[in-house]
Formats: C-alpha cells, structure tokens, sequence
C-alpha cells in the first residue's frame, strides 16, 4: 500500500474452534458501549464475486491451487476494500487475514516461502489478534460443532495449529505488525472481546472515522 494509509487495520484469526467468531460479536458490542466506530470484513470477502467463489469451491481446491485463488480473492478485498478504508482512515476490522493463510495453507502442504511471495504486496495489519486454545479444548468445541471444512475433519489439525499461530505471530511482528495473543482456554467470549477493546483504544484512532459503523456481517 501507498503513502495514503492513514486508518487502521485489525485482523482477528485462530483455529477453527476457538470461539473466533462468538468473540468477534461480543466485540461488536463492546466497541459500540465505547463509542468507537469501526468497519468490519472478512475474508474470503462475502458479497464479492471472487470472495463467494473462494467459499463456495475453495473444498475442492487443495495445496498451491487453493492458495492462489486464496490470494487472488484477497487482492481484490484489498482493492475495493481494504485499501479505501485506510485512505479513508477508517478502523477496519478484518474476520481472518494473513495468519489465516499462514497456517491453514501450511497445512494443505504449501511451503512458507510460497506464501510469502504470494502475499507479499498484501498490507500488514496494524495489529493482528489471534486467538488460540488448547488442542483439548478447539478438539472439543469441534467436536460439538460438527465438521463443517474439510481441515476439521483432520484428527490431527488441531495440535498443528496449536504450533502453527505462535509461529505465524512471530512472522507477522517480524514484518511489522503488532501483535496480540489470547488464550481463550479459560475465559469467557466477552473476557476477550473487552482485551481486544482495550488494545485498540491504546491505538491512535482515526479522527475522521465515520460517526456510525456500518458492520458488514461474517
């Protein structure tokens, strides 16, 4: 991205199972208590042509194929989204981003230095969250939500990504980024909805943010 970035972007990742997404509606609500506005996305983009494609077809892609169309989709969430908040300098808040890729697409086989060619004209967020548990515990909470994705089906996906995201957070702090970890083992979806809350009222918010968010669902 250009001299032109002025907002900020938050990407939130972690294993399937880790209370991602349950997370992410506590902190919905947490930052509208706040005042603070934020946009919000998620990848593979939905209402996007190349983003639905990625959702609907990505299962029957693997490896180098399905890492490709993975960062075709997000070249053009880049494009027509991420890139004019940050202009705009909106707080842009991404459901998955480059962790994401970092270790699903490493579990598909993809070598790293692939990933980081591929991805290497993609902005660094400013602060890149991620979740995690215990394998015992994403094992569980998989367990009760059913596969949904082939890479739950895996038995052994959970342990990998357990040692997979501390490695992607090392990466993502090395080329610049912030980065937050949380154990959401033990507490509560609003116990780290409110961690992320307060990491980002440490940021410099932009002032010329929209008075009202207008959240795109994930």
């Amino acid at each position: 991205m250009s001299g032109d970035r002025r907002g900020f972007f938050i990407s939130i990742d972690g294993p399937s199972g880790v209370g991602k997404s349950t997370a992410i509606r506590e902190l919905r609500a947490v930052l509208a208590e706040r005042g603070v506005s934020a946009q919000w996305t998620d990848e593979p983009p939905r209402g996007d042509f190349l983003g639905d494609f990625t959702r609907s077809h990505g299962g029957q892609l693997h490896g180098l194929a399905l890492a490709c169309l993975v960062a075709a989709a997000r070249y053009r969430h880049i494009e027509t989204t991420i890139a004019p908040a940050l202009a705009r300098g909106e707080l842009l808040i991404s459901d998955r981003y480059m962790a994401s890729t970092l270790v699903l697409q490493r579990l598909d086989g993809v070598p790293l230095d692939f990933l980081l060619m591929l991805n290497g004209y993609a902005p660094q967020p400013d602060l890149a969250v991620i979740l995690t548990a215990s394998p015992g515990t994403i094992a569980d909470r998989i367990a009760r939500a059913g596969i949904t994705h082939r890479f739950r089906a895996d038995p052994t996906a959970p342990g990998r990504e357990f040692e997979l995201y501390p490695a992607a957070a090392d990466l993502l702090e090395a080329r610049g980024s912030a980065v937050l970890m949380i154990d959401t083992t033990e507490i509560t979806p609003w116990e780290v909805a409110r961690r992320i809350a307060d990491e980002i009222a440490a940021l410099p918010l932009p002032s010329n943010a929209p008075a009202t968010p207008t959240p795109q669902e994930s």
